[in-house]
C-alpha cells in the first residue's frame, strides 16, 4: 500500500470518526431537547398547580368575605328592621295615648252631657209639676166658664123672651141678631187675642233674633267698602301726560284697546283717571300705566307688551288670594280651580259692594248664626263663601250666578249640602235645612248694612212710590209716608172707619202685599196710627 491509500485510509477513519462524533452530538442534542421538554412540561404542570392552587385559594378568600359581608349585611338589616320595628311600636304608643286622651276628653264630655241631662230632667220634673197645678187651674176655669155659660145661656133666653115682647120679633130674627152680635163679638175678641199673642210671640222673637243678629255683626265688625267705575293714577309730574297721549294719541289709544278701559286726561294735575265698569280690568291698567311710567318707556309695542304681563301676573295673583282666602276661611281642600274664581270675586262688585269680602262676611254671619242656633258650622261658613262663586264667570257664562255657581261647584266635587244651602240665597230654591235658612239671612244681613250698597235714583224712587202706592190702595187710609230711606212706612187711617183691631189686620195684610209684591233688602216696618181729633171753635 502506497502512502495515497493510507492517506485515503485515514481520511475515510477520519471522515467516519468526524460523523459519528456528529452523530454522537445530534443524540445529545436530542436529549437535551427532550430533557429541556419535559422540565418544560414539569414546570408548565407547576405552574399550572400553583395557579389553580391560588384561584382555589382567592375563590375560598372571595367566598369567605362575601360570607363576612353577607353576614354584616344581614346584621345590619336585622338592626334596621329592630329600629323600624321600635319606631313602628313608638307611633303605636303614641297614636294610642292621643286616643286615650281623646277617649277621657270625650268621657268628660259625656259626663257633662249626663250632669246636663239631669239637671234638665230636673226642670221637666218641675215643669211637669208646674203643668199640672196649671191643669189644676184651668180646670177649675172651665169649670168656673161652664157656670158663666148656663148663666148665660138663661140670661139668652131671658133676653130672647124680653125683645121677643118688646122688639115685637120673632124668635129666628131675635135669634139670627143676637148670632150677628156674638159673631162680631167673638171675632173682636178674637182679634184682640191673636194682637195679644203675636205680640208676645214678636217680641220674644225680635228680642232674640236682635242679639242673634247683633252678636255676628259685631263680632266680624268689617268695614264698609264701595266701589266705583274710575279708579286715580298719580303722575310724578304733568309732562308724563304728553308722553302717555303720544304722537297724535298712538300711545293712548293702544293702552285703550289693549286694556279695554277709557283713559280720561284732564286738566286736574298730576292725574289720569281710568275708567271701566269691570274692576279687573280697571287694576290691569292703572298697574300697566304705573310701569309703562316707572320703565319710561312709552310705545304701542312696550305698552302691548307690559298689558300681556300685567294679565299673566294677575292670573296668578287671582290664583294666590283664592288660596289665602281659602286658607284664612278654614277649607285648605277646596279644589285648586275654584282659588282663581275666589280671587276674581275681589274684582267684582255687586251695587257697589266688594263681593269677595261680602262672601267673607256672609260666611262668618252665617258660622256665628249656626253656633248660636246649634248648627252646622263648617257647613253654614263653607256654604256662605261659595253663595256668590258664580259672580265671578257670570259675565262670560249665559245664566243666572245661581245657576252657574251650583254647575261649577258639582264639577269641583263640592258635596250637595253644600250646594242646596248656597243655592237658597235667593229664593229660588226652597230651603230644607238650617244652613240653608242662615245663609239667606247672612247674605241679607251683609247686603242691607247701611253703606253696604247703593242703588240708582230710579230704582230708589219708584220703590218708595211702591210702597206708598200699595198702602194707599186700602179703604180708609187717609196718608201714607215712607220713611227712613224705605225702611219704614207710617199709615195714617180714618179713626171713624177703622177700629183699633182692623187696624191691625190692616198692618198684616200690607206687609204681606210689600213681601209678595216687591223686592227688597233687609225688612221694612209698617206702622199703622190712628187718632181720634175732637175741634170746636169758641166764638
Amino acid at each position: 500500500m502506497n502512502a495515497l491509500d493510507w492517506v485515503l485510509i485515514i481520511a475515510v477513519i477520519a471522515a467516519f470518526a468526524f460523523g459519528w462524533m456528529q452523530l454522537r452530538r445530534a443524540q445529545a442534542a436530542v436529549l437535551d431537547v427532550a430533557k429541556a421538554q419535559r422540565e418544560a412540561e414539569a414546570e408548565l404542570r407547576a405552574e399550572k398547580d400553583r395557579i389553580l392552587t391560588d384561584a382555589k385559594n382567592e375563590s375560598s378568600r372571595i367566598i369567605l368575605n362575601g360570607q363576612k359581608e353577607a353576614d354584616a349585611l344581614r346584621r345590619e338589616a336585622e338592626l334596621k328592621n329592630k329600629e323600624q320595628a321600635l319606631h313602628a311600636r313608638q307611633e303605636a304608643e303614641k297614636i294610642a295615648n292621643e286616643r286615650m286622651a281623646a277617649l277621657g276628653k270625650q268621657e268628660q264630655r259625656l259626663q257633662s252631657k249626663e250632669d246636663s241631662l239631669d239637671t234638665k230632667l230636673q226642670n221637666v220634673d218641675k215643669k211637669t209639676r208646674d203643668l199640672e197645678e196649671k191643669a189644676g187651674k184651668i180646670k177649675e176655669e172651665a169649670e168656673r166658664l161652664e157656670s158663666q155659660h148656663v148663666e148665660a145661656k138663661r140670661i139668652i133666653e131671658a133676653q130672647s123672651r124680653k125683645l121677643e115682647e118688646i122688639a115685637m120679633l120673632t124668635k129666628e130674627e131675635a135669634k139670627a141678631e143676637l148670632t150677628a152680635q156674638l159673631e162680631y163679638t167673638a171675632k173682636m175678641d178674637a182679634a184682640k187675642a191673636i194682637r195679644r199673642i203675636e205680640e208676645s210671640a214678636e217680641d220674644e222673637a225680635d228680642k232674640r233674633a236682635r242679639w242673634t243678629i247683633t252678636n255676628a255683626i259685631q263680632r266680624i265688625a268689617s268695614e264698609v267698602i264701595t266701589e266705583i267705575a274710575v279708579t286715580s293714577v298719580q303722575l310724578p309730574s304733568d309732562d308724563l301726560k304728553g308722553r302717555v297721549i303720544g304722537r297724535e294719541g298712538r300711545n293712548i289709544r293702544a293702552l285703550e284697546k289693549a286694556t279695554g278701559c277709557d283713559l280720561i286726561i284732564d286738566d286736574t294735575p298730576e292725574i289720569i283717571v281710568v275708567s271701566s265698569f269691570d274692576p279687573m280690568r280697571r287694576e290691569v291698567a292703572s298697574q300697566s300705566l304705573h310701569r309703562l311710567i316707572a320703565d319710561g318707556r312709552i310705545h304701542p309695542a312696550r305698552i302691548e307688551e307690559v298689558v300681556e304681563k300685567v294679565k299673566i301676573e294677575m292670573d296668578e295673583h287671582l290664583k294666590d288670594l283664592g288660596k289665602s282666602v281659602s286658607i284664612d276661611m278654614g277649607f285648605p281642600d277646596i279644589h285648586p280651580k275654584l282659588h282663581k274664581l275666589i280671587g276674581r270675586l275681589n274684582y267684582r262688585t255687586s251695587y257697589g259692594q266688594n263681593v269677595l269680602e261680602h262672601t267673607k262676611e256672609v260666611a262668618r254671619i252665617a258660622e256665628y248664626m249656626a253656633a248660636e242656633m246649634g248648627a252646622n258650622l263648617r257647613v253654614a261658613r263653607r256654604a256662605g263663601l261659595f253663595h256668590d262663586i258664580g259672580k265671578a264667570i257670570d259675565r262670560e257664562v249665559e245664566g243666572t250666578h245661581i245657576e252657574i255657581g251650583m254647575e261649577l261647584l258639582k264639577r269641583f266635587g263640592e258635596k250637595d249640602e253644600i250646594i242646596h244651602a248656597m243655592s237658597c240665597h235667593h229664593g229660588d230654591f226652597e230651603p230644607r235645612t238650617v244652613e240653608a235658612m242662615l245663609v239667606t239671612a247672612a247674605d241679607a244681613l251683609s247686603a242691607a248694612r247701611p253703606g253696604a250698597r247703593r242703588e240708582t235714583l230710579e230704582t230708589y224712587v219708584q220703590r218708595l212710590e211702591q210702597l206708598e202706592a200699595i198702602a194707599n190702595s186700602y179703604e180708609g187710609v187717609q196718608k201714607s209716608y215712607v220713611m227712613q230711606a224705605g225702611r219704614e212706612i207710617r199709615i195714617m187711617v180714618d179713626a171713624g172707619a177703622i177700629n183699633d183691631d182692623k187696624a191691625f189686620w190692616l198692618a198684616k195684610d200690607v206687609s204681606k202685599r210689600i213681601e209678595s209684591e216687591m223686592q227688597y233688602p233687609g225688612q221694612i216696618k209698617i206702622t199703622v196710627m190712628r187718632e181720634t181729633r175732637a175741634v170746636e171753635y169758641a166764638r
